[in-house]
């Protein structure tokens, strides 16, 4: 084991979205191959905004992805007590100070400081106050250094430096006394031994106050990697309008957790020109040194690609009891039909979802097909009496039931008849799936099974003409 301890810390206020997971992911990568822990805290100190059904959600997202933590859940919620610790340390210590100003005067601040060509921070009005009014409401500022630079050494981004004057006394507690997400990061950052931390780059612009709380609490200040952010096609901030965001809204669309992982870990990260990795190779190849600074752009089509590419080489045993959940969710009852595995082999190489392949799986398990009307007419004429008849015979006497098996019947009846499989192949299609469309008809025939198939040649027999 490595000293190395990473984390991923949510907010519950929603689903796990695109962005999170690949944060996540990132994180448990980097834990696997050096060894380290990987740590899941519950940043709920959002009371208001927080619920156990977006905790749920993301626990049920880290589930399927496979990303599976060896400290947590933890929760900011429980944790109130330490929180009030520290700020009472910094304020003994002078490091932090109480704000009495009301939300109006410092709206009236910031418009005023606009207005001047400077910018809307905090102008210290309290700073240096010694009263303490009782019973007005205030909150906890915390003293940031007005003079120098704060500089650090980003394991992705590289060295970033930020003037300490643009820096304004932030809030590390509010006016209820709930604390504050920059002070409570640190707080539990560094007591639960977090280093490096790996976070979305919209986290930078935090990164210099925080390292501030870490000195002033007596921390020692961690390395930080920030992933670059994901955007949409049109380079704009990834939202619902280029699709879905959040993972479990894939899952239910048909995408497998490993296309998904091999898709989220490609945004923004490399190794040569390969595009499909396993779990297990990307555990051996990841490194945040691969790590790219600029933005990944979400591209629905490579998803697709992925996920076509890991049904058509799936497993058909694990495929299958999948495919039996995803026609529950269509109303579909599956218990007496064929097996799914089989079914499964059947239409892999043209299901690029596993919602496609369970509605095109559909007419397998329905024992009574939905006809189409204007299939009906076109293939299932009288003239094809004989030849229903000939097949319904051949296949009863069928003694192999494979598809070579199976094919010797069809070639059994093309002799008798003296029709190509073209002049009546599609009649017998319909006869059997209901419609036009269907994997071959020799595996469609060996999945039914004997007794299905005469089942419903003989039924469309009764349609004829």
């Amino acid at each position: 084991m490595s000293e190395l301890r990473v984390r991923f810390a949510p907010s519950p206020t929603g689903y796990l979205h695109i962005g999170g997971a690949r944060t996540a992911l990132f994180n448990y990568l980097l834990a696997r191959k050096e060894q380290g822990v990987f740590v899941l805290r519950i940043e709920d100190t959002d009371v208001a905004r927080s619920t156990r059904e977006s905790v749920q959600a993301i626990l049920d997202a880290m589930d399927w992805l496979g990303l599976e933590y060896d400290e947590g859940p933890f929760y900011q919620s429980e944790r109130f007590d330490l929180y009030r610790e520290k700020i009472d340390q910094l304020l003994a210590e002078g490091k932090a100070y109480r704000c009495y100003c009301s939300a109006g005067e410092l709206e009236a601040k910031r418009e005023q400081a606009l207005k001047k060509g400077g910018k809307p921070k905090y102008d210290g009005t309290c700073r240096d106050r010694t009263d303490h009014p009782e019973g007005a409401p205030f909150v906890v500022r915390f003293r940031s250094p007005q003079e120098g630079t704060t500089t650090f050494r980003d394991r992705i981004k590289g060295p970033i430096s930020i003037p300490n004057e643009e820096l304004d006394d932030v809030i590390i507690q509010r006016t209820d006394g709930t604390p504050t997400y920059n002070f409570v990061v640190v707080v539990d950052d560094a007591t639960m031994g977090i280093n490096p931390v790996v976070r979305g780059d919209d986290h930078i612009n935090n990164t210099p106050r925080q390292i501030h709380m870490y000195r002033a609490l007596g921390f020692p200040v961690p390395e930080f990697a920030h992933v670059p952010m994901i955007l949409g096609a049109d380079k704009s901030r990834l939202s619902k309008r280029h699709g879905a965001t959040s993972v479990m809204a894939y899952r239910d669309l048909g995408y497998l957790p490993e296309a998904m992982v091999n898709y989220l870990v490609r945004l923004g990260w490399s190794h040569g020109d390969e595009e499909i990795f396993s779990m297990e190779e990307l555990i051996e190849k990841f490194s945040l040194d691969n790590v790219g600074r600029s933005a990944g752009v979400f591209n629905p089509e490579k998803l697709l690609w992925l996920n076509h590419h890991y049904i058509k080489s799936g497993d058909p045993g694990r495929l299958g009891k999948l495919l039996v959940e995803y026609l529950g969710k269509l109303g579909i009852d599956t218990a007496d039909g064929p097996d799914s595995a089989a079914v499964v082999r059947t239409l892999r190489e043209r299901s690029r979802t596993m919602v496609e392949m369970a509605e095109g799986a559909a007419f397998y398990f329905k024992k009574e097909l939905e006809y189409d009307p204007a299939a009906v007419e076109k293939f299932l004429t009288s003239d094809k009496k004989p030849v229903f008849e000939a097949i319904i015979g051949h296949l009863e006497q069928c003694e192999s039931w494979t598809h070579d098996g199976i094919a010797a019947a069809f070639k059994a009846v093309m002799e008798e008849t003296g029709l190509k499989l073209g002049k009546f192949g599609p009649s017998v299609r319909v006869a059997l799936v209901g419609g036009t469309t269907s994997p071959s008809i020799y595996e469609v025939v060996e999945v039914l099974g004997r007794d299905e198939s005469v089942r419903r040649l003989r039924a469309a027999g009764q349609m004829l003409g």
